[in-house]
């Protein structure tokens, strides 16, 4: 994977990020990079534990640079920039175009969400049994209440914000769960696009110190999982991201809330595009891979 592709590979999960409903750790699962962000957090996370610790206790740095050493830098860089970049493009550019066409932008990713459920599905690299389908079932029933919960409105005191990130930032690393769903779920989402266009700093801090705790506080746990339960873990993951077309549903109350003015035929079509799309790119590297599993 080029630095140039793991940067367009990251900007496509920090666009979705922007857009309520649409998770970015789905995105992460389709584009390949799901596994080498959690493992790389986690080691990162490690590493910088380790580097408090042992320089507390005067042992030096060595098994921190071993957790460090663990990373897949090159991917990882360029990933992040790119979540950066194209997350602040998207919060000043794409939010208007969700907002004056919302139901055609919902319907291309209920598509691409849908098309991409054999993604976890094959990731497992295990047979299902008719207990794994039975979880995946439960998995999703879980999602499409969530996704269902009505809005609520908090003040957004500092502490609320960093409460709320720490929360919306472990949806990132859940494929099926929205970040900015949850945001908008606890009425923070237009706090913070206000605040990130308008650089208030006080918010953006605060934001960021809850994301950072929140994300070092289960990331781990996740890796865990991923490394000595993977089949299982997968399996739950499939069941979530089809629960999660709830909140995509281009008829559903999120993305008519304006009016729903879209075209029916145009919303059909977007739909249709956004499956074909991510069908034919994993058709594509299936190919690529001599019609194996797929793999990172």
């Amino acid at each position: 994977m080029s630095w140039f592709t793991s940067f367009l590979r990251g900007g496509a999960v920090g666009t979705t990020e922007a857009l309520p409903g649409i998770s970015g750790g789905t995105v992460a699962l389709i584009v390949r990079l799901y596994d080498d962000l959690i493992h790389g957090a986690g080691h990162v996370f490690g590493g910088i534990r380790l580097t408090v610790a042992d320089g507390i206790r005067g042992r030096g740095t060595a098994r921190a640079q071993t957790r460090f050493a663990k990373v897949n830098w090159p991917v990882m860089v360029p990933a992040l920039i790119g979540m950066a970049v194209f997350l602040g493009i998207a919060i000043v550019l794409i939010e208007p175009i969700v907002t004056s066409h919302t139901q055609i932008v919902y319907a291309i990713f209920f598509g691409l969400v849908l098309g991409s459920l054999p993604v976890p599905y094959q990731e497992s690299k295990s047979r299902w049994r008719m207990r794994d389908y039975g979880l995946a079932v439960v998995a999703a029933v879980a999602a499409f209440f969530v996704m269902g919960l009505p809005q609520t409105q908090f003040e957004p005191h500092l502490w609320v914000v960093f409460f709320g990130a720490a929360v919306a930032i472990c949806a990132l690393v859940i494929p099926g769960l929205s970040g900015s769903f949850i945001l908008l779920t606890v009425g923070l989402y237009e706090p913070t696009l206000s605040a990130v266009k308008s650089l208030d700093f006080a918010y953006i801090g605060s934001f960021m110190a809850g994301a950072a705790v929140g994300l070092a506080s289960f990331v781990k746990m996740l890796q865990h999982l991923l490394t000595n339960h993977r089949h299982v873990t997968l399996v739950v993951l499939t069941g979530l991201m089809a629960g999660s077309l709830r909140a995509l549903w281009p008829w559903g109350p999120a993305a008519t809330e304006n009016g729903g003015a879209d075209s029916a035929l145009w919303v059909i079509v977007a739909m249709i595009a956004g499956f074909v799309a991510v069908t034919a790119l994993l058709l594509w590297e299936r190919r690529q891979v001599g019609a194996r599993p797929l793999q990172d």
